[in-house]
């Protein structure tokens, strides 16, 4: 049998071996079958997208920066504390005098700290008598980075544990009473909620806001200015607001002090506070203090008395000794409230303590509508309210018993299951409060 070969067609396999295009030359032939708009839409579409990318990885960029900032904090807080623990303590002692020249040259030629080459003008006053909390004195260095200048008697010092080097001054020692007379706050209260008692405003200001905003002022004209004000009238009339009102105004530190509170039963202890809050005053100024019902230790001095009354009386001429020691123009400034301006002694009310005296009365019929609209300023009525009939009806009462008046009609409305107030709730509420004020004494007193 004879095989006969077989052909194949050439053709086919030249096809195969043809290469085939790359991809980006099918892309660039679809491209150049595009549109010029649909390629600017699709660039568009690419800028898009790869913008909200960046702004993402910029979002995640600064979150990561905040992670690492928060973290650095929480590493430096720790390594703190690491060290706080690991660290010695320190002796408090006070200082009690800087030593001069000569003695520092006669101290360090004795061999106690350096040699006598080291003495020198510049470096002489670094050498201070200091006394520590134990009791015994010692004759000490400074560090080079303390400021000696400030380094005056009375001045608290941190010391080193083992060379007693003065290493940090610290500030100076607060009574608790008196730090916590700092932390009153006088609340946000301003001039406009006050009523009646524009006349009365306008003079404190000028006592208080003037002198501490505008000192110049007084230099110029060559007068000096009140050192502090006394507030007296009836309870209720708004002495205390008056005074919450000018610190709150003038963004200043703020003491209240409860007069009564000041008297001790040791000897000297009352005395030893009034110097530490005058000290605290003049250290974190601007400052004003308010004593309220400066009675309790401002009252006329007699020959004749138990030790209790003598007590008082050494307190009485502390705060005088300190009220002399004012400076004019400081920015330490004190008012004075009470209601029975009759009994306090005439050495606190003369000329240079207290220069200005205002009486805040009870307020007149305008007043006490101003007063009534103040307080009925955030409360829900029924209608409109006929105030001035009101008014009429509450002759004799202060600015307490009006904001009382408010009080007492919004309880007859919650009574009465309602929300707002009418004006039968405001008079209801009148005459209760005008029936239970006859209970009251009267403070029968001459003017200032």
């Amino acid at each position: 049998m004879r095989l006969v070969p077989t052909f194949c067609h050439p053709w086919p396999l030249a096809q195969a071996q043809q290469p085939k295009a790359p991809a980006g030359e099918e892309t660039n032939s679809d491209q150049s079958n595009m549109s010029p708009e649909e390629e600017r839409q699709t660039a568009l579409n690419s800028y898009r997208a790869k913008l909200i990318e960046s702004r993402e990885w910029e979002a995640k960029l600064k979150n990561l920066r905040l992670e690492i900032k928060g973290l650095q904090k929480e590493f430096d807080r720790t390594e703190d504390n690491i060290k706080a623990l690991q660290s010695v303590g320190q002796i408090i002692g006070e200082v009690l005098k800087q030593l001069d020249e000569e003695r520092c040259k006669q101290h360090l030629l004795l061999g106690l700290r350096d040699g006598p080459r080291a003495v020198t003008a510049s470096n002489a006053v670094r050498w201070l008598i200091v006394k520590a909390s134990s009791g015994p004195r010692y004759v000490v260095g400074c560090r080079s980075k303390v400021d000696k200048a400030k380094m005056k008697q009375g001045t608290r010092v941190a010391l080193d544990m083992t060379t007693l080097t003065i290493m940090r001054m610290l500030p100076r020692e607060v009574d608790p009473l008196v730090y916590n007379m700092s932390l009153e706050d006088p609340g946000q209260v301003s001039f406009a909620g006050i009523g009646g008692l524009n006349d009365q405003i306008r003079e404190l200001r000028e006592v208080i806001e003037l002198p501490l905003k505008n000192p110049e002022l007084f230099l110029r004209v060559g007068i000096k200015p009140p050192k502090g004000v006394l507030l007296y009238g009836p309870p209720g009339t708004g002495k205390t607001l008056l005074a919450r009102a000018v610190a709150c105004s003038l963004e200043t530190n703020f003491l209240k002090v409860v007069s009564s509170a000041i008297v001790d039963k040791y000897i000297g202890e009352s005395a030893r506070l009034i110097r530490e809050m005058f000290g605290y005053a003049k250290e974190h100024e601007p400052c004003i203090i308010f004593m309220d019902e400066i009675d309790a230790i401002g009252g006329r001095r007699f020959s004749e008395g138990t030790s209790a009354d003598r007590e008082i009386q050494r307190t009485l001429m502390e705060l005088l000794n300190q009220l002399d020691g004012f400076d004019y123009l400081g920015k330490t400034k004190i008012i004075m409230a009470t209601n029975r301006p009759d009994t306090l002694d005439p050495a606190l009310l003369r000329a240079g303590r207290l220069d200005r005296k205002l009486e805040i009365p009870l307020p007149n019929e305008v007043g006490r509508l101003e007063i009534l609209k103040i307080h009925a300023a955030g409360v829900c009525l029924d209608g409109d309210i006929d105030f001035e009939s009101v008014v009429k009806m509450s002759d004799g009462l202060n600015g307490a018993d009006l904001r009382n008046v408010v009080t007492e009609a919004g309880l007859f409305a919650i009574k009465d299951y309602r929300d707002s107030i009418n004006q039968d709730d405001f008079n209801k509420a009148v005459r209760k409060l005008a029936e239970a004020k006859k209970l009251e004494g009267k403070l029968d007193y001459q003017k200032l």
